[in-house]
């Protein structure tokens, strides 16, 4: 059993970085407005209940100028995905679970489990590590959030009435997590499937940073936490040329060539902004997994989490959904002639329309709006997990937990998204470490109740080395050799972390 933390009342933490970097931290806080107050719910319209209004003309505009010149090329392509769409359906309806990759900690030296694994993750954009952490570390790790909560009764969460979703940061579990050495190294060899086409590109994925999420404890019988499928970091800026535009991720899928479109190359990552509406909880930071660690054992259909394994055409799909629509409705279409390619045609003159996308909130789906998906086929359960084990998932993965939690014990876990070291993932740990220190919530996230007067908080002594580095509180070691992209960002990292 791992030793309980004294609980006691922290003030602001006291710390010694250089003040440079204090005022660069409130001048990013300047800079950026200060998140709307909510909850887990405010970024899925489906989960608050709130409507929406219709997008703006000038998406009409946007979405003309992204195809211009490739339509033609682009009706083609829709013609050979909803193919690919149907075959793969049949796969994933045979296998299910089957086809989530999956590898054991103390197997990342095997070349030939490795090479499989890689095949597999790259297919799929979903995988399990098992036993990254110890069991009974992770239970105690539980038994702490539990002891944290009961100490502190005004905690916040969604349901509002019973919460499974904590509005916490900061607990002494989520810290020892983050920064334990076994997560941050299944963050390293998770991040090491990505590559980049540019060998001066500055990142590193070598070194994981930590981003601060909330943590869930759903109990049996939850039928609140319902949040269907969806996919993070922004809805309406995958389309937006100031969004994702600015890395040019998608153009491929726009020039009706969606087959040479690679989800895994990193550059293109780099100059994204995946929040353009300051939305409260709308992701900013680059995380190429988003992932959790388990502190339950949990099975398929016990509250726990669903993944579409269908990644880069799943994501040709959402891009060029808004382009076509139907000559015949569902109502006027026999059998499955409503998904037959020939019953889909593009738009005459482009509509603001983009399914599921809505300003400040993740993109949703669902069976109405993305109907050649087949979301009631092609979801599948993450199988039996155990305390311990990481689920990891790419970034663009839609993904979805269970309506309703059918088993009979808790279904919990820490969100723990797997970040590179870049230069503007640097600058989000500035503030972050700002947000640590004053025991508020992390930049991305809605203000609301400040943990800074909770009893149990832990202090940056009480942290390994290696776990304030990941939370920029100490500096990156850049690598001997000089001249590459990741020898560079380590260097620029540590200047604006104000360590140079």
């Amino acid at each position: 059993m791992l030793p309980m933390p004294q609980f006691r009342v922290f003030r602001p933490l006291k710390t010694s970085w250089p003040r440079q970097v204090r005022g660069l931290a409130a001048i990013s806080r300047q800079a950026t407005a200060a998140k709307p107050t909510g909850d887990i719910s405010s970024v899925f319209p489906s989960l608050s209940g709130t409507s929406s209004a219709p997008l703006p003309l000038r998406f009409a505009d946007l979405k003309a100028r992204l195809i211009h010149g490739h339509e033609d090329g682009v009706r083609e392509s829709w013609v050979r995905l909803l193919s690919e769409l149907r075959q793969e359906t049949e796969t994933i309806r045979a296998i299910g679970s089957g086809l989530i990759p999956e590898i054991s900690f103390a197997d990342f030296d095997d070349v030939g489990k490795r090479a499989t694994f890689k095949d597999q993750l790259h297919k799929r954009g979903v995988a399990i590590i098992r036993g990254v952490v110890a069991q009974d570390e992770a239970l105690e790790w539980k038994e702490m959030v539990n002891s944290y909560v009961r100490n502190n009764p005004f905690t916040k969460g969604f349901p509002p009435t019973k919460p499974t979703v904590y509005e916490l940061y900061w607990t002494p579990s989520q810290i020892l997590a983050r920064g334990h050495t076994n997560v941050l190294k299944a963050q390293a060899f998770l991040m090491s499937h990505w590559h980049s086409t540019k060998e001066s590109a500055l990142i590193s994925t070598a070194n994981p940073t930590t981003y601060a999420d909330r943590l869930r404890i759903r109990q049996p019988g939850d039928v609140g936490f319902a949040l269907g499928p969806h996919i993070d970091a922004g809805s309406c800026e995958r389309w937006e040329e100031n969004g994702y535009g600015r890395g040019h991720i998608f153009k491929d899928i726009f020039n009706g060539a969606w087959e040479k479109y690679d989800p895994w190359e990193s550059s293109c990552r780099l100059p994204v902004v995946s929040d353009l509406y300051n939305g409260a909880g709308a992701c900013s930071m680059f995380r190429m997994f988003q992932g959790w660690l388990s502190m339950s054992e949990t099975g398929p259909g016990e509250g726990t989490l669903m993944v579409n394994p269908l990644l880069g055409k799943a994501t040709a799909y959402v891009l060029l959904r808004p382009f076509f629509t139907p000559k015949r409705s569902l109502a006027e279409s026999s059998g499955s002639a409503f998904l037959d390619s020939d019953n889909w045609t593009m738009e005459d003159e482009p509509t603001p329309v983009l399914q599921g996308a809505v300003p400040s909130n993740c993109q949703e789906l669902n069976d109405m709006l993305h109907p050649h998906l087949r979301l009631d086929n092609t979801m599948v359960h993450i199988p039996l997990v155990r305390p311990g084990d990481y689920v990891a998932w790419h970034c663009d993965t839609i993904h979805a937990v269970d309506k309703t939690h059918a088993g009979t014990t808790d279904s919990s876990v820490m969100y723990i998204p797997a970040c590179p070291l870049t230069e503007a993932n640097a600058r989000y740990l500035v503030q972050q470490r700002e947000a640590f220190s004053q025991g508020i919530p992390a930049p991305d996230f809605p203000s609301g109740p400040s943990e800074h007067l909770y009893r149990g908080r832990l202090t940056p002594d009480q942290i390994s080395l290696a776990a304030q580095r990941a939370m920029g509180l100490c500096p990156f070691e850049p690598p001997p050799q000089q001249g590459d992209g990741e020898y560079h960002v380590l260097k620029k990292a540590n200047a604006i972390l104000g360590f140079t």
